[in-house]
């Protein structure tokens, strides 16, 4: 009674035994006999379905708010001469946090509307990229222009 377990000698392992039946998915049934199989063959998806979690979203969505805020702030009540600087830093933060959330809706899948996903081979259409990019530019030219004149 030293501590010592015994085991007790049960079945041999068929898998050593028998390496012309193996395959790398599993032992193949070989017979074809109907009564071997255990069941019906159901197929499941190994990798987990992608989507954001809400680990994911929440740093994204707080920077968004934080530099919102900041953008609004000095721009609503005049801070005076630092409020410009916190204002740009605020569309800064803001800018920051939307590239952050477009990569990570890109990287489970989602795509801009009307733009065709990256798995389908397809081509973007030119007019609907230069929408994009042209209302992009005009936030962007709005929101320093109103910066600027907090000056």
């Amino acid at each position: 009674m030293g501590g010592r377990v015994a085991m007790e000698a049960g079945p041999r392992d068929t898998a050593q035994d028998e390496p012309d039946r193996l395959s790398p998915d599993g032992p193949d049934d070989q017979d074809g006999s109907p009564g071997t199989a255990t069941g019906p063959e159901v197929e499941v998806e190994l990798r987990p379905q992608r989507r954001l979690r809400i680990w994911q979203l929440a740093p994204i969505v707080g920077l968004a708010a934080l530099g919102s805020l900041m953008f609004a702030f000095p721009l609503a009540f005049e801070f005076g001469d630092g409020g410009a600087v916190v204002a740009m830093l605020g569309l800064l933060i803001s800018c920051c946090a939307a590239g952050w959330g477009m990569m990570a809706a890109r990287r489970v899948g989602h795509t801009w509307p009307g733009l065709p996903s990256r798995e389908s081979g397809r081509r973007p259409d030119w007019r609907l990229i230069a929408l994009y990019v042209l209302l992009g530019t005009g936030v962007v030219a709005l929101a320093v222009w109103r910066v600027a004149r907090l000056r």
